[in-house]
């Protein structure tokens, strides 16, 4: 696993699941809490709080399949493919229950293994992603900035322009990052290119479009016909929002029995680095010792 960024304390390894080979970045003791990351990044976006939750937790911070250092098969991407990836890293580590922090898609995953499996789930924390259901209501002004929020996810999901944006270079990464961000949040380029750099590798750019294109064709037409699922969710969760996100304004998730819903000020979608003390602080109090 060549150009691993480096972050004091965390050792990496290989774990296979299934025929997946997952990367595995870990450190610290304690009860296992497993972290999972989104799109466009890897284990990276959790540098500013693995040492902190290592000195309570075990933390595993894997790369989902496509991204990082993990395989890249072909296939569709689904996000019950990630959720089932997660539950296998579990069953092959001998674990009986985890804690989650997951970010967007891998937000999505723990929400759907907290559905599909909530004796494997002891608390879950999102960051800035809708829960995978739909709650039926009137049409509201912010709704009409929906098909401005998918403009991305279409370019991303269309066969050959998808890829072809991620592989000739650093650009639409670096811009769709930026854009999501909070008005406080300052980049480095270095930093972006870290997440831009990996994915312009052909079949993770291949990856990433196969994920949209599931989701917009598949996943997001399936998620309406069903409805409102909130009532089968039996794990407590907690969803953080960024104040400042887009995401947070368009779509507005509301809380449940099971389901607390918070929003971080001033922050924008890449919570992890945008806010890591608040979501530390959220991890602390939320979750189980």
């Amino acid at each position: 696993m060549a150009d691993l960024p480096h972050v004091p304390g965390v050792t990496h390894r290989e774990i296979h699941v299934g025929e997946v080979r997952l990367h595995v970045a870990e450190a610290g003791d304690g009860s296992p809490l497993i972290l999972l990351h989104g799109w466009p990044q890897h284990w990276w976006c959790w540098r500013h709080l693995i040492p902190q939750l290592a000195r309570s937790y075990r933390v595993m911070a894997p790369d989902l399949r496509g991204f990082g250092w993990s395989d890249a098969p072909p296939g569709a991407y689904a996000k019950a493919d990630f959720a089932a990836d997660l539950l296998g890293l579990i069953d092959a580590e001998g674990l009986d229950r985890v804690s989650v922090v997951g970010h967007d898609w891998g937000g999505y995953a723990a929400f759907l293994l907290a559905l599909d499996q909530p004796q494997r789930v002891k608390r879950l924390l999102a960051l800035e992603i809708t829960p995978p259901w739909v709650r039926r209501s009137l049409p509201r002004p912010r709704h009409l900035a929906v098909p401005l929020l998918a403009s991305y996810q279409l370019l991303l999901a269309t066969p050959v322009i998808g890829p072809r944006a991620l592989t000739s270079g650093t650009a639409a990464v670096r811009a769709l990052i930026r854009a999501g961000s909070g008005p406080r949040m300052v980049w480095r380029d270095a930093d972006l290119d870290a997440y831009a750099t990996v994915l312009r590798q052909p079949e993770r750019a291949q990856a990433s479009s196969a994920c949209y294109r599931t989701f917009l064709t598949r996943e997001l037409p399936a998620v309406v016909a069903r409805g409102d699922r909130s009532g089968e969710l039996r794990v407590p969760a907690l969803l953080a929002m960024g104040a400042a996100s887009p995401l947070r304004w368009v779509l507005d998730p509301q809380p449940s029995r099971y389901l607390t819903v918070k929003s971080i000020p001033g922050a924008g979608h890449f919570l992890p680095e945008e806010a890591p003390t608040e979501v530390v602080r959220l991890a602390q109090t939320w979750l189980p010792d």
